[in-house]
């Protein structure tokens, strides 16, 4: 196959390269050349230092003769994955800024220098953004170029989540063409393999505060006549699954802080009789359920912040200062004397079921009346109790951290 003539804008190894752009590649053989030579084509009409690198997953087509033949450097990469082939590629990139981008003809590379205008710095001596995100949905998506199901399901929704979970101002969290810094991306430390990546790049550079900006561009459909290595349902839960995972807040505290406010507020408005709710009263049976979501709840509390510290500790977030600040005050100790004082409210509260049950003489005794004791008691109990050893893991999770 004949190389396409296009000027090299790298004289040599030693001539400084502003950008370069990564191709993930894993047998693309009826696209790639088209895409290394367009990628090479913008660069040497918009006068861009620039080099290619192809980041090969082990491909079986001949994809690295081609990428080779065309101009591109390619990389090997012999760990799977999408998010495996960009890390190595962005690795051996030697320019300052990089751009990434599929290689099935699907995305225009004719856009690089809108891309590139954002990442520099500006005259004013202001800096240019740490990350600049492609939107397909303000620059166009071409017919069949992007399933139904993705366009007004997946995407919008996952975005909507990155946007909600993370304060990110991005309306397409998931465009497969994107450009940043390479000393921004080294502070990321991303760590998944897979398609995921994409997401774990938008939300760590969100969390550690990078400035990230949008760019209109355009999505056509893919010149492959095969189907794409995007898998729809396993793909987009792996998605949805790391949104959730690196953020606790959501995933564990807040639905367990609102079990908990539930649960307390249903109790206190039913522990003194039954009340009427429209066609039904509320007894002891929901007294009992409201107790157990106020232990559930306090569970989820506490794995969100278990959560939080070792995700912090083993580096997958960053640092936060309202939560350090909250720590100061909630210590070993002060959980330890907060599960106490609760065991020792469900001690004396079984303590006077007894004394009630001694005026009696024992006797048998009415049981709902009981049971308005009993289950505070057995709520102080096992929730004084869950206070007092979760506060000494707590602290275990957070000795790597002093």
């Amino acid at each position: 196959m004949t190389p396409t003539p296009i000027p090299n804008q790298i004289p040599n190894d030693n001539t400084p390269i502003e950008l370069t752009v990564v191709m993930p590649c894993l047998n693309e053989a009826e696209t790639l050349a088209v895409c290394v030579d367009k990628a090479r084509a913008a660069l040497a009409e918009n006068h861009i230092a620039g080099e290619v690198i192809v980041a090969d997953n082990g491909s079986t087509d001949g994809s690295q003769s081609i990428a080779a033949e065309h101009g591109a450097r390619v990389v090997p990469v012999p760990v799977r994955g999408y998010g495996a082939a960009l890390n190595a590629g962005i690795q051996a990139a030697r320019g300052k800024y990089v751009l990434m981008a599929d290689a099935d003809d699907s995305y225009e590379f004719a856009h690089i220098p809108r891309f590139l205008a954002e990442l520099r710095d500006r005259p004013d001596g202001s800096a240019g953004a740490d990350l600049v995100m492609g939107n397909r949905f303000r620059g166009g998506i071409g017919p069949n170029a992007m399933p139904l199901l993705h366009r007004y399901l997946g995407n919008p929704v996952l975005s909507f989540l990155g946007r909600k979970l993370f304060h990110t101002p991005i309306g397409d969290f998931h465009c497969g063409i994107r450009a940043f810094s390479k000393d921004a991306y080294s502070r990321l430390d991303l760590r998944t393999t897979g398609m995921e990546f994409a997401s774990e790049m938008v939300v760590k550079s969100s969390l550690l505060g990078q400035r990230i900006v949008e760019v209109p561009t355009t999505l056509k459909k893919d010149g492959r006549s095969r189907p794409p290595h995007l898998k729809t349902w396993r793909d987009g839960w792996r998605h949805l699954r790391f949104l959730l995972m690196y953020s606790p807040r959501w995933l564990f505290l807040y639905p367990g802080l609102t079990l908990m406010i539930v649960g307390l507020g249903v109790m206190a408005w039913l522990l003194p009789a039954e009340r009427p709710f429209g066609h039904v009263n509320l007894g002891v049976d929901t007294l009992a359920y409201m107790s157990a979501a106020v232990l559930l709840g306090f569970q989820l509390v506490f794995f969100g912040v278990a959560a939080k510290v070792f995700a912090i500790s083993e580096g997958l977030l960053p640092e936060d200062r309202n939560f350090e600040h909250w720590f100061r005050y909630i210590t070993l100790e002060t959980g330890l004397l907060v599960g106490i004082f609760l065991v020792l409210v469900g001690i004396g509260i079984a303590v006077s079921s007894v004394v009630s049950w001694s005026h009696t003489g024992y006797g048998p005794l009415p049981p709902v009346q009981m049971m308005r004791r009993t289950l505070p008691a057995m709520l102080c109990l096992m929730l004084g109790t869950e206070i007092c050893f979760a506060s000494f893991f707590l602290s275990l999770l957070g000795l790597r951290r002093r």
